[in-house]
Formats: C-alpha cells, sequence, structure tokens
C-alpha cells in the first residue's frame, strides 16, 4: 500500500474545512471602541488604521456598525473631557464611560465589556493615584541628591476600582475588566459588586499583563501614556513565564471568571499554559502594537493584510484562547 499521499489527500478543497481543528467564529471576538468626551465629532487614530475616537453622541452608531458584521460583544475605552491626580472622572455617574453604557444597553443588544483602569484618567498617566519616596545619596533627605521616586500608591487605588466598578455595573455593563495589575484588584472588585448587588457581573481580569513595547498606538489613541518612567513596577516582565501561572492562579482563587493574557502574538506560549492549566475561559488582548505592525507591513506591500490578520487570530485561538479582544475583529468577522 502507497502511504505517500495520505496526509495530502485531506489538504484538498472542500474536505480541508471538514477537517480543521481550529475554527474562528464572530462570537469568539470582541471589539475595541473608543469613546472621547473632548470631542463632537469622530477623531480617526493615526497608528491604528480604520479605528477613531468616538464621541459619546456616536457611540450607540459606532456599536451598531459592530453589530452589523456579527461579532456581538465590545470594550469600550474612555477618554474624559478632564483629569486629575486621583483620576476621578473614572468613577464619576455622569462619565464618558458611564453615559455611553447607558446609552449602547438602551438602544442595542451588544454585549458590553467596560475596562477598568485610571491610567486614562489620570493626569500623569499612571494606572493609580501615586505616593512618594525619598531616596538619596548617604540617606539624606534635604540633600543635593535627594531625589523624589514616584510609584503608584496600591492601596488608594483598590479604593478607586471599588468605586469605578459599581458605577460601571450601575450604568448597566454586562461584564468588567481590571487592567491595571494591582495586587489584590480582583478580590477588591469582586467584593464591591457582591455587596453593591451586582453577583451577576463578570469580571474578566487581565490576570497576565506584561510590560510590553506593543503598546504604544493604544496609548496615543486612549491618551494614556505614562507622563514619567514606565509601568514595569506593576506589569510583568517579558522574560517571565512561572510567574503568568501564579498571578492567574491568584485571580482565580479571588474570583476572576475570565483570565486575560495580554499581549496575544509574542506570548502564545502563555496561553497555550494557561489553557492547559486552568478550567476558566482564556481571553487574549490581540493589542494595538500587533495590529499596526500587520497595517504598516501590508502597506510596504510587503504582506497581504487579510490573510495575515486571519492567521494570527487563528494562531491565538489553537494556542487555547477562548475570547480575542481584537482591532481586527470587524474586518475578520465579515469574511468569516
Amino acid at each position: 500500500m502507497d502511504l505517500t499521499h495520505r496526509p495530502r489527500r485531506l489538504r484538498q478543497d472542500r474536505v480541508r474545512d471538514l477537517v480543521s481543528e481550529t475554527s474562528l467564529e464572530p462570537a469568539d471576538l470582541i471589539a475595541p471602541v473608543f469613546v472621547d468626551a473632548t470631542t463632537d465629532e469622530r477623531i480617526p487614530i493615526e497608528s491604528m488604521p480604520g479605528h477613531d475616537r468616538v464621541p459619546i453622541d456616536g457611540i450607540v452608531a459606532r456599536v451598531e456598525d459592530v453589530l452589523e458584521t456579527g461579532v456581538e460583544a465590545v470594550m469600550l475605552f474612555g477618554i474624559p473631557e478632564s483629569k486629575d491626580p486621583e483620576g476621578s472622572r473614572a468613577w464619576a455617574d455622569d462619565g464618558v464611560v458611564q453615559e455611553s453604557v447607558r446609552r449602547i444597553t438602551s438602544e442595542t443588544d451588544a454585549y458590553v465589556i467596560t475596562d477598568v483602569c485610571l491610567c486614562e484618567y489620570t493626569d500623569h498617566g499612571h494606572c493609580g493615584p501615586l505616593e512618594a519616596e525619598l531616596r538619596s545619596e548617604g540617606g539624606l533627605e534635604d540633600g543635593p541628591a535627594c531625589e523624589p521616586t514616584m510609584t503608584v500608591d496600591n492601596d488608594a487605588t483598590l479604593a478607586a476600582l471599588e468605586q469605578i466598578v459599581t458605577s460601571h455595573a450601575r450604568a448597566g455593563a454586562d461584564m468588567v475588566a481590571p487592567s491595571g495589575m494591582m495586587d489584590g484588584m480582583v478580590g477588591t472588585i469582586r467584593s464591591a459588586l457582591d455587596e453593591a448587588g451586582f453577583e451577576h457581573v463578570p469580571i474578566m481580569s487581565y490576570a497576565a499583563k506584561y510590560e510590553s513595547a506593543f503598546y504604544g498606538p493604544f496609548r496615543d489613541a486612549a491618551d494614556g501614556a505614562p507622563a514619567f518612567g514606565n509601568r514595569r513596577h506593576y506589569q510583568m516582565d517579558p522574560a517571565n513565564a512561572r510567574e503568568a501561572v501564579r498571578e492567574v492562579r491568584l485571580d482565580a482563587e479571588q474570583g476572576a471568571d475570565v483570565m486575560m493574557v495580554k499581549p496575544a502574538l509574542p506570548y502564545l506560549d502563555i496561553i497555550s499554559t494557561i489553557r492547559r492549566e486552568f478550567d476558566h475561559p482564556v481571553a487574549a488582548y490581540n493589542v494595538s502594537g500587533e495590529y499596526a505592525m500587520l497595517h504598516a507591513a501590508a502597506e510596504k506591500g510587503w504582506l497581504e493584510l487579510e490573510a495575515v490578520a486571519t492567521e494570527s487570530l487563528l494562531s491565538i485561538k489553537r494556542a487555547g484562547a477562548d475570547l480575542i479582544l481584537t482591532y481586527f475583529a470587524e474586518d475578520v468577522a465579515q469574511r468569516l
């Protein structure tokens, strides 16, 4: 018996799809949406072709565009009309996300997930209120070498997150997604939601969020870049894999319902590991830099955009993600 061509027989047209091991559906995808309280018109995001900042008055139309592609879920990111050191507009009942959620849920059937973080709302761009530590050579706090070192106040941030999630839930959010990587944030949020009567609202935690160079376009889009320093002390070291398992386990123990890995493509091994180790649904964030680099290569004529976009999302799904948050959601969904 000649077995030479056996593998190739199942790669032919028509049967090829029947034996595909991985499928990608519009219902697997979540579309990020940027809503901007500072504008009355759509503002194109230069580093993310095809995406805009949308005014509050245009948010329903924007979400309806998403739903027409077959994608059923959106993730809201807000740009407030003002910022302060505490990020207090993040939990205001008349805030940009809160008002947008009310409009979307009253006029569409979209499943609304809200990003829960403070970086877009603080005037310094970090993910919570800051506290200062003084360091100087020789320990002389009043000496010329004395420099204040600013760090995020973890406990003050947890108190703010409690207010944010309850305000989002009151507005009608279907799910909340804390992304700040603060210690104890999931347990704090779960308790706050339960005590406020929102036991039914699930938490999708950015459980394994790496300190990545792939976030650049998003920070432009959401106006959330740090005014100084970086976020390496509260986001994960890209060199670490076992740490991701520890972080996810902590969030699982505290009550997270869905576990997010961010970014996606450079961390497919992490997605695969989390899928093997945990029974929770696994989400992956195909981030702005991953989106922008494929667009840039396609503009140069080096890659065919539709093909590499679909292949990228398939690889994330094959690695073990149940849900994919991606800027390609609408374009890919229309072709599935």
